[in-house]
């Protein structure tokens, strides 16, 4: 199958790339301004917490991985944890087998991620001597949201699609369909603005410990969550290390436990030892054996990623050469492995930054499900994350409810140090689908020399299911074309075809910068996103 070659963003100063190009926009002012990649990440971040609302918020949670010369990599974990009030007990008084998705009882672990943009701001200031204050890496974000931005395609259509299951849960109607809204409109949200303006007058920590944690656990509890302002107080970001994959080509990094970085990890270090040199990665021999190492690493995390105090594994172990070795003795070419469940897609962003200095930012904000738990608070206007509905009520499964507990999370940011100099950030949100678009997006651009925006623009697969889909199937993208679906299936996997640019193969990304200080960037046009350098 013959690639439609696309040009890159290029830069020479920094670059930043989001699922929404207002996002992108707002990291870049930043870098513009003398500010550090940090500094633009909580920039970006905030501001995609405003204009891409059913993809995430300041109610859900975050991960940061930060790389800089000269030293190893950092990671911010901000997940919150199961609320105290929330046992298996609760629960099943109710008269319930699983968390429900969505309403008061789905809001049942802490929004982590307001906490993580505290951690990255202090450690700006006090590691890499970061200037800017915080009211002007939320400006842009505090303007649109009281001012407003075009509703994007991604939301009208979100927000019609979910119409039905949402608009009874306590404050979504009126704030997201107080009329029928279509791409183009202006959407505001005047609370959200009032919120952020609040954290810069009183500090990001009044989101935990001050009066919007006091007024948001209030309404809260009076909706039903179990959440309660002792859960908010005892909440706190971490400063973790990053697990380290040794490949052929360099160290490639990702998040330990809650999250699901292992997976992504496991993935590229067998492709490193299965794909050759002269696969297509368009052809069905190249999909395969991405989708057979899939497999495997799922088999791991189903059977051993948690939250990381209860975990009987030492993660970094998994990633042993030998380890990967046997492992990658398990593929085979000719006949696809059987498949069981897969957890599903979610909605989430993925953003990338890295600063004429070299440091680079992998950074992913989510509410998991798209409009998390649908609940939107009365006072501050957050809608709340729906994350805790991962939990399983069997007391011996790998991922119980408790009390303090971390969720297991599909999030993921990625980051890849060459052994030639390059330095790449990349990502991409949905659920099972973020490992397999990462394995996609690194061996084009690093095996394969293909450009980050050519990578990212190639058709993708998805194995597992969709929204509203019992399916765990292959789906590819229909740009694949008959002959790969059809060689796929001769090989033994259940192929579905989904229309081209597809948004369940969710919103890619990718930022390389080279040795001589020059930048490459790309960004997926199933978003409505940007990569910008200058």
């Amino acid at each position: 199958m013959t690639i439609q070659t696309f040009n890159p963003s290029r830069g020479t100063r920094g670059m930043a790339v989001a699922p929404h190009s207002l996002a992108s926009q707002s990291a870049l002012a930043v870098l513009r301004e003398g500010g550090n990649a940090v500094e633009a990440m909580i920039a970006a971040a905030a501001t995609i917490a405003v204009v891409y609302p059913h993809m995430n918020g300041i109610g859900g949670d975050g991960f940061w991985l930060i790389s800089r010369p000269g030293a190893e990599p950092v990671g911010i974990e901000a997940c919150g944890a199961a609320a105290a009030a929330a046992t298996l007990d609760r629960y099943r008084a109710l008269g319930l087998d699983r968390i429900p998705h969505r309403g008061p009882l789905a809001a049942n672990t802490v929004a982590g991620t307001v906490s993580g943009w505290h951690a990255a701001f202090e450690w700006s200031r006090t590691t890499l001597g970061g200037r800017l204050p915080l009211s002007r890496l939320l400006d842009d974000a505090i303007d649109y949201a009281m001012h407003g931005v075009p509703a994007t395609d991604s939301q009208a259509r979100c927000i019609a699609a979910k119409r039905d299951e949402l608009a009874s849960v306590p404050g979504f109607a009126n704030t997201f369909m107080p009329s029928p809204l279509q791409a183009g409109d202006r959407f505001t949200q005047p609370r959200m603005a009032a919120t952020l303006a609040q954290l810069v007058r009183s500090g990001l920590d009044d989101f935990y410990r001050g009066d919007l944690a006091r007024s948001m656990a209030a309404e809260l509890s009076a909706l039903g969550s179990p959440l309660a302002a002792g859960d908010l107080e005892r909440h706190h970001a971490r400063i973790v290390t990053p697990l380290a994959l040794a490949h052929s080509l360099g160290t490639v990094y990702n998040m330990p436990p809650p999250t699901q970085g292992i997976v992504s990890l496991i993935i590229v270090g067998l492709l490193d030892r299965v794909l050759r040199d002269d696969m297509d990665p368009l052809g069905p021999e190249y999909v395969h054996a991405c989708v057979e190492a899939t497999k495997l690493a799922f088999v791991i995390r189903d059977a051993h990623v948690t939250d990381p105090d209860h975990m009987d594994i030492d993660p970094q172990a998994l990633l042993a050469p030998e380890r990967l070795d046997e492992l990658a003795a398990q593929i085979s070419m000719d006949r696809a492995a059987p498949w069981g469940n897969g957890l599903g897609p979610a909605d989430t962003v993925w953003l990338g930054a890295i600063d004429g200095n070299g440091l680079a930012v992998s950074f992913i904000q989510s509410i998991y499900h798209e409009f998390g738990s649908g609940i939107v608070l009365p006072s501050s206007g957050v809608n709340w994350q729906n994350r805790g509905c991962s939990f399983s009520l069997d007391a011996a499964s790998r991922n119980p409810l408790m009390p303090g507990r971390r969720p297991f999370h599909t999030l993921n940011p990625a980051l890849a140090r060459f052994a030639d100099g390059r330095v790449m950030v990349y990502g991409n949100m949905g659920g099972d689908g973020q490992p397999q678009s990462q394995s996609a997006v690194f061996t084009r651009i690093a095996r394969y020399g293909w450009n980050p925006q050519t990578a990212i623009d190639a058709p993708r697969w998805l194995l597992g299911r969709t929204w509203g889909q019992a399916s765990d199937s292959l789906k590819l993208e229909a740009r694949f074309g008959e002959e790969t679906a059809g060689a796929l299936r001769s090989l033994g996997h259940d192929v579905d075809v989904l229309r081209p640019y597809d948004e369940t193969m969710g919103h890619a990304g990718a930022i390389i910068r080279y040795p001589n200080g020059c930048f490459e960037g790309g960004h997926d046009p199933r978003s409505d996103g940007a990569a910008i350098g200058w």
